[in-house]
């Protein structure tokens, strides 16, 4: 498993391989619909995701002793960022996409040509990821997108992945997809 702590060099990143299980620790922010909808419409970005990690996420987070405590933090479906992703990731100087699902080929390219990676969290596991966030460290646009669509900024450690979309253009999503279909023809023809 490769450890990969925040921030996140395009070196570290881009030595990664589809396939490759990772364990994070270190910053994250997570953002959804709304973030990237208000990005494309050129609003600012309320933080700075240079060499960070933005996880798709919509999380349960509560208030508990004048802070915040994450009840479940599991990934959303990526596939509906497809429209902004690429130009967030060349405008942002993000590293890290974290989500389930994958995405497309333009936000492939993107990747390949910025120095990004599509890490696979654990669908279904969202209790698991919350703990994994160690601390709330603030949270942005809560008011204005709600507690689901917020910036949440997160300190996680030992958060753990694996990189289904990589640097160089290995996709394991397309893989899978490929071996099915060859499988599938083997097993029709008989």
């Amino acid at each position: 498993m490769t450890e990969l702590r925040y921030p996140f060099t395009e070196e570290a990143v881009c030595a990664l391989k589809a396939g490759e299980a990772v364990s994070i620790t270190g910053r994250i922010y997570t953002g959804r619909d709304k973030l990237h909808k208000h990005f494309a419409d050129g609003g600012a970005l309320p933080v700075d995701f240079r060499d960070g990690a933005l996880y798709h996420c919509g999380p349960v987070v509560v208030e508990e002793k004048g802070g915040w405590r994450v009840v479940a933090a599991g990934p959303t479906t990526s596939v509906r960022e497809n429209p902004y992703e690429p130009a967030f990731i060349a405008k942002s100087g993000v590293r890290l996409i974290i989500g389930k699902g994958g995405m497309d080929a333009a936000t492939l390219e993107a990747m390949r040509k910025h120095g990004c990676v599509y890490i696979q969290a654990v669908g279904g596991a969202a209790a698991l990821s919350a703990a994994a966030v160690k601390k709330v460290a603030g949270v942005s646009m809560l008011k204005e997108f709600g507690a689901a669509e917020a910036v949440w900024h997160f300190d996680v450690e030992g958060f753990k992945g694996v990189v289904a979309m990589d640097s160089h253009g290995g996709n394991l999503f397309a893989d899978v997809s490929r071996t099915s279909h060859h499988r599938l023809s083997e097993l029709v023809a008989r």
